[in-house]
């Protein structure tokens, strides 16, 4: 489905990862505010919560497929938006390994390349495969965590998914490095522990006390070039 043409002046953001959680939050909030999504899922049989929002707000929702761990379909996706422009890109993506207890020691190869291949690599494959689709005033931005905050680790704890948004925030600095002088704005996100699949029943806040805000959050951001690291409420994150 496209977006119409009534509707084409709205502002519109690149929402990858947009199918549930976080992510189809950030989509209702945006639309809520008068933007325009163009939103991807994995797969194309199984109907999302993002199907349930294109129904709501007829002609205002885009869906593209796409699962950012194949390097082909984010090639494929980048053809397929070929001259398009977007006033903001944001990048929701996020694992965890299947025991987020063990120790670096004891996590499995295949668990580890899973979690920084999902929250690292293919985040910023995205990025730089679609960056040139962000207006030259937009915002760039992933979503983080808090953390991967290296300063704020004191617990040690979830060993795995630390590093790998520790090693995106890294990916996010030399971006933003070789990007320096650019009147476009970048953002590392942290939504705060949120009671999501991935965050779990024990979550201190809910999707409806962390996205609004983060939403906020972004929108003034796009007013400030170059990077930060931010949470959801706007407070900058050590590195």
């Amino acid at each position: 489905m496209s977006l119409s043409d009534t509707n084409q002046h709205r502002r519109t953001i690149l929402l990858i990862g947009a199918s549930r959680g976080l992510g189809h939050a950030m989509a209702a909030e945006f639309l809520k505010k008068g933007w325009n999504v163009v939103g991807t899922v994995r797969g194309g049989a199984t109907r999302t919560l993002l199907h349930d929002l294109a129904d709501e707000y007829r002609g205002r929702v885009e869906i593209e497929i796409l699962d950012i761990c194949e390097p082909d379909q984010i090639a494929a996706l980048r053809h397929r938006l070929s001259g398009r422009m977007f006033e903001m890109l944001f990048v929701n993506a996020g694992t965890a390994n299947r025991d987020p207890t063990q120790t670096i020691g004891e996590v499995s190869t295949d668990d580890f390349v899973h979690v920084m291949l999902t929250n690292a690599l293919s985040p910023m494959r995205v990025i730089e495969s679609l960056a040139g689709n962000v207006s030259a005033t937009g915002l760039i931005g992933v979503m983080s965590s808090g953390q991967g905050s290296v300063s704020n680790n004191e617990t040690g704890q979830r060993e795995v998914y630390r590093g790998s948004k520790a090693a995106l925030n890294m990916f996010m600095r030399s971006f933003a490095a070789r990007h320096a002088g650019t009147s476009r704005a970048m953002a590392v996100m942290a939504p705060g522990w949120v009671r999501t699949e991935l965050g779990g029943p024990d979550a201190k806040l809910t999707i409806e006390e962390s996205i609004p805000s983060l939403v906020n959050v972004l929108l003034a951001k796009q007013e400030r070039p170059g990077l930060e690291y931010l949470d959801y409420l706007g407070r900058t994150v050590p590195w």
